[in-house]
């Protein structure tokens, strides 16, 4: 995703001299370094300074330009929170906060580099938009989306590196606030977004195998949600099952929940995600999932799919 997204915005930028970059130490800016030697008056790495970088871009959108803030998640959100709020949100200025490695992704960099609360920060700030693509594909359409958007302040929320492309062949286009289904079916539905959503592919297909129809869901706009579009789910299946990778706090599952009350829905709903912890372990990015309970055997057995 985070390679998708390199290339997307280097095309883009090199036909809207609008659009720049400001990154917060990461050297060389890895995969952002094409844009960066190409166009140096619109690359700033302000170095470990987050609140800078956020405050620059708030600036930079009020003198009519297209700025995105890049760096590791943890500190396109934390480090810098009250700039967030109150210099792009409070503002309601277009610019965009690509975090990367959303979730546990940097695993062996430890709890200071993990993620697993973005989700729930960044929704519950007023007029701040939040996107997590579920493959390099998405998050190509996201970015194309962000760089001409005038709602206000997006959290884009990206994977590190090779995750599969899943939605090749779907029945919908990507849309901004809108559900996608990756496949249609009538028994189950698997709802996620971001890279996670491999996994609940998996946990789809043993589905499949026990002879169930199934439909894969991509909620890759987690605000605004799609709520209608989760009431049709829940009313349209027998079961959904939620797989996600951020706290239970503020999730996609814990939202699900409360529109199935609210609708009155009657289907099963199995929820799956990051544990409300910070757990110590190192290990691989599968390994640290796996820690918090999220891998495919452990979820199979919840579900009676083994």
């Amino acid at each position: 995703m985070r390679n998708k997204f390199a290339d997307v915005f280097y095309e883009l930028g090199a036909s809207d001299p609008k659009l720049c970059i400001v990154v917060a130490d990461i050297s060389p800016a890895g995969s952002i370094a094409k844009f960066r030697t190409e166009f140096p008056d619109r690359f700033i790495n302000t170095g470990v300074a987050e609140q800078i970088m956020i405050g620059m871009c708030a600036g930079m959108a009020q003198r009519g330009l297209r700025p995105f803030a890049y760096t590791i998640a943890t500190f396109t959100l934390y480090r810098p929170f009250e700039f967030v709020r109150d210099d792009l949100c409070y503002q309601n200025l277009p610019v965009t906060i690509v975090g990367i490695g959303g979730g546990v992704t940097y695993s062996t960099l430890g709890g200071t580099h993990h993620a697993q609360e973005d989700i729930a920060i960044a929704t519950a700030i007023p007029n701040m938009s939040v996107i997590a693509p579920c493959d390099p594909a998405e998050a190509e359409a996201a970015t194309r989306w962000c760089a001409t958007q005038t709602r206000g302040p997006v959290y884009l929320r990206l994977g590190k590196a090779g995750e599969p492309v899943l939605t090749d062949g779907a029945p919908e286009p990507w849309e901004f606030g809108k559900l996608r289904h990756i496949s249609r079916g009538s028994d189950v539905c698997v709802l996620t977004y971001g890279p996670v959503a491999k996994m609940a592919a998996d946990v789809a297909e043993r589905y499949r195998a026990q002879g169930k129809s199934v439909s894969l869901v991509c909620a890759h706009t987690l605000k605004p949600l799609d709520e209608s579009g989760i009431v049709e789910v829940l009313k349209s299946h027998d079961q959904v099952v939620v797989v996600e990778e951020t706290s239970p706090y503020a999730s996609l599952g814990s939202r699900v929940k409360q529109l199935a009350w609210d609708a009155q829905a009657t289907c099963r709903i199995d929820t799956f995600c990051l544990q409300d912890e910070f757990i110590h372990h190192y290990g691989d990015h599968a390994e640290l999932l796996a820690a918090h309970g999220l891998e495919l055997d452990a979820i199979s057995a919840k579900l009676n799919l083994m």
